[in-house]
């Protein structure tokens, strides 16, 4: 990050903590170690030094914030002098109530959830598709299951806003009984998309489903949970990315894939309705 950038930030989350505190400058100053001129220096946006590493630990302790909020590496203020990592890698585990995917999502409440997702939106699937696709790895299909009830009924919470993209051709494939598919009946399929349409029609707008052409665009499968985290999604683990910088790439590479969009969200509902017909 660009030292400008940086000591702007950090300005930023100086004015943030003493105007949540109450306290005056003086007090602030004199509870992290500093005088109040240096306070007043460091406030002014006149210069790009920042304070000293015993400061900031005292700024991060004093107001129960992690370093990486404090110089804007972060926008989780996290716990009391943590430095988090920029990368984690998350394994996934049976019981869904257990994985971090609810926590991730109640923290994002409030803001922009960004969904590429593997084959059909989680929140979109029958019970049959799910029974069926766990089948092929050999997994209970009760953990996938609540999983999808889960995403469905927080995407019914006042609120809510959720933007999926994902290749035509996936929904093609299905369809037809192409790729993975190819053992599951017609009927479990139509059934499926019968449900998807339904649920996009009553989902509208705070849910909004982009189909792109896959031939002209690659994406593979991850979830950017407002500006906290983008989690990409590798078989049974989840690759997580903690940083500003790094959630914001992944951000824009989402809006990209929604600007080549070839049917937009008020549009899927009719042609995943057209697919059954066909």
């Amino acid at each position: 990050m660009d030292k400008r950038d940086l000591s702007r930030l950090f300005q930023e989350r100086i004015r943030s903590l003493l105007n949540r505190s109450g306290d005056n400058q003086s007090s602030f100053a004199a509870a992290v170690g500093i005088d109040r001129s240096a306070l007043s220096q460091l406030l002014s946006g006149q210069s790009t030094r920042l304070p000293r590493v015993e400061t900031l630990l005292n700024i991060a302790e004093r107001y129960a914030v992690s370093l990486d909020w404090l110089l804007g590496l972060s926008q989780d203020e996290g716990i009391i002098g943590e430095l988090r990592a920029s990368m984690e890698i998350e394994e996934g585990v049976d019981g869904f109530e257990r994985t971090l995917l609810v926590r991730w999502h109640a923290e994002a409440s409030g803001s922009k959830i960004r969904y590429v997702p593997a084959r059909i939106p989680d929140l979109l699937r029958t019970q049959a598709v799910i029974a069926y696709e766990t089948s092929l790895v050999h997994r209970d299909p009760v953990t996938q299951i609540a999983e999808t009830a889960f995403r469905l009924d927080y995407n019914r919470q006042p609120g809510t806003d959720m933007e999926v993209c994902m290749p035509y051709q996936t929904l093609r494939d299905f369809a037809k009984g192409g790729g993975i598919w190819g053992d599951l009946s017609r009927d479990i399929r139509e059934e499926q998309l019968q449900r998807m349409s339904a649920l996009i029609d009553e989902l509208y707008p705070s849910f909004r489903l982009y189909l792109f052409d896959g031939r002209e665009r690659f994406s593979v499968p991850y979830t950017v949970f407002g500006p906290y985290r983008a989690a990409i999604f590798v078989g049974e683990m989840y690759l997580v990315l903690n940083t500003t910088e790094a959630v914001l790439t992944m951000q824009r590479h989402f809006d990209g894939l929604i600007r080549v969009a070839k049917i937009n969200a008020h549009e899927v509902a009719a042609y995943v309705s057209a697919l059954k017909a066909e």
